[in-house]
Order: C-alpha cells, then structure tokens, then sequence
C-alpha cells in the first residue's frame, strides 16, 4: 500500500523546522509531501536545504485548507492520502495501525488517529481528540471534547471505533474515494470541510474509523486562534453550508430553521460577553450562507443518510443536562 503523507503549508517555516524532522524520522513507509500554498516565507528554501528527499507541491496562491489539498493532491500519486497538519508531531509506529486498518477493512474509506495536546500531552486535543460525532443540528463534538471541556486521557477511548467524522488535523483516506468524491469541497476555504467530506462519504456506503493505536500530538490554532472572529465566521457559515448539502430532505429546512435560532441565541451570548466582533461574525456568516444557498443546495446528493446523528441535541446536553464528557 502506497501511503503519501502530505503537509500543507501557508508561511509556516518555524513549524516545519519543528515538526517537519518527527513526520521524517517515523514515517520510513511513506512518501513525504509538502504542499505549499504559495508561501512568502523561507518555507521552500529551507526545505530543499535541509530535507531535500521532501517532495515539494506548489500551489499557484493560498487557496486555504480546502482547495490548497485539492490542488496539491492532483499531483500526487498514492493508495492513502495521509493529510498531515504541519504543527502535528507524530510518534514511532504511527502508520502501522492504520495500513493495517486499511488492509483488513476495504469498507473503512477514512481513519483518524488519537489525537492529544502538543501543550499538555495528558490530555485530548481540540481538534479531533477521540474521533468526531454531529447532533441533530449540525454541532460538531468529540470523544474527548464536548465545546470547551477537554478531557484527559485515561485510556477510556483506547479502542477502534467506527466515528461520524475524523479530524482534518491528521486525516487518511483512500485516494480512490478522495476522489471519486472529489476531495474537499472549495467554497469551505478552511474548517468543517472534513466533516462534510466525511458525511458524503457515509453517504456512499463507506465508514469513518478512529484508531487508537495511533498516536500524534497537535498544537492547534498554530494558523488561526481559537479567538479569531475569522475563525467564527468560518465554523457558522461553513456548518450551514454543509447542512444544506447533507441533511435528509424532509429534515433540511426544519434544521435550519432551528439553527438559525440557535445561532441567534449564540449571538446574544456574545453580545453579553462583550464580544463584538464574533457577534458580527455569525451576521457576517449568515448573509453568506443565504447567498450561496442556491449553489449549496444544487450539491446534494441523491441520498443522505437519516441517522447522521449521535445526540438529540449537544447544545441541550451540555448546557442545561451538564453532560460534559461523551456518553457511549
């Protein structure tokens, strides 16, 4: 099985320097890539200098997550796409448990690995921890993070487990799925377009695994802060976009309806905090997601799958139930 690990890059010379080195020393099965989305830095001569058996991918501008992958992996050829985020360190033996994987389980078109905090390695990181699950309307969650409560590793999610969604932050697939679906969807830019990925993907007949035997370390927000009111405009408009694209049809505009309360609820909530900018940031959201709404509807597929969801609602659950871990 040929693996191709592939790294995007935007202007990120001080994690390639950092990270760049554990992806090389365990990962003698793979083939490295670093896709660059026309970085301005010193990102390209410090590669050739130091790592000169690194191939290098580069993208005409910064497309973002999304197209910057689409354009990158169009050049390169592999059986599994392992797309790597570049403030990811990886550990020995990370890529065994998921060819494996692939091997045994021709069904299986996606698997995330354990994904822990670079900062506080006891403990789950953000982005993806212990594999991905949606509610009912549209919130995204993990095992091991449930909104801002993270949990520490215990062991309670060693295990191999079929998920909703894998993390972008460390994200194999097949190439042959990848693109039969044609990868990422552009319009995304960056956040969420893993799980719409993942959802068409489900769509199809394939699944989505979480493998704990492997083990990688991430930063998060090394790009884009957990702070950024950019990052709010991207998670509200691009979770609508996806759920427009998605939903069941007799269930997408009950659902909006629902969101767009809900997103008003978190409004007010940062208006309460004093938190402007975010506040302006979901409007800002919103009156994208109702101009595209045409563009994303013509995207649906032919069938959606009914049972997408874990929880009735993740929002009820953590806030008024208090249920701040993942319940099984």
């Amino acid at each position: 099985m040929k693996i191709a690990v592939v790294i995007l890059n935007w202007n990120g010379v001080a994690l390639l320097q950092q990270f760049l080195p554990s992806v090389i020393q365990y990962s003698p099965e793979a083939t490295i890539y670093v896709a660059d989305n026309a970085s301005t830095d010193n990102s390209i001569p410090y590669i050739k200098e130091h790592f000169p058996n690194v191939k290098i991918v580069l993208n005409k501008k910064n497309y973002g997550f999304a197209q910057g992958y689409n354009e990158a992996l169009k050049h390169i050829e592999a059986d599994v796409y392992a797309l790597v985020n570049s403030d990811i360190e990886v550990t020995e033996n990370w890529l065994q448990p998921i060819i494996k994987t692939f091997e045994k389980e021709p069904k299986t078109a996606v698997i995330q690995p354990k994904i822990l905090d670079f900062k506080n390695k006891e403990y789950f990181e953000y982005a993806g921890a212990a594999g991905g699950f949606i509610d009912k309307y549209g919130y995204p969650y993990c095992r091991g993070r449930i909104f801002e409560t993270i949990e520490k590793d215990n062991g309670q999610y060693n295990d191999e487990k079929e998920i909703f969604w894998a993390s972008g932050a460390c994200f194999f697939i097949r190439a042959n799925v990848y693109n039969e679906l044609k990868g990422f969807d552009d319009d995304f830019f960056a956040h969420q377009e893993e799980i719409d990925l993942c959802w068409r993907i489900i769509n199809k007949g394939f699944m989505i695994k979480y493998n704990s035997k492997s083990t990688v370390y991430h930063v998060g927000g090394a790009t884009l802060d957990q702070g950024n009111p950019k990052k709010t405009y991207l998670n509200f408009r691009n979770s609508l976009f996806m759920l427009v694209k998605n939903l069941p049809s007799k269930s997408v505009f009950p659902i909006l309806f629902s969101r767009m309360i809900l997103d008003g609820v978190a409004g007010l909530k940062f208006i309460s905090e004093g938190k402007w900018k975010h506040f302006r940031a979901i409007l800002q959201a919103h009156f994208s997601f109702y101009s595209s709404f045409i563009i994303n509807y013509k995207k649906r597929a032919s069938s959606q799958r009914s049972n997408y969801f874990k929880e009735r609602s993740i929002v009820y659950t953590y806030y008024v139930n208090s249920g701040k871990v993942f319940v099984n």
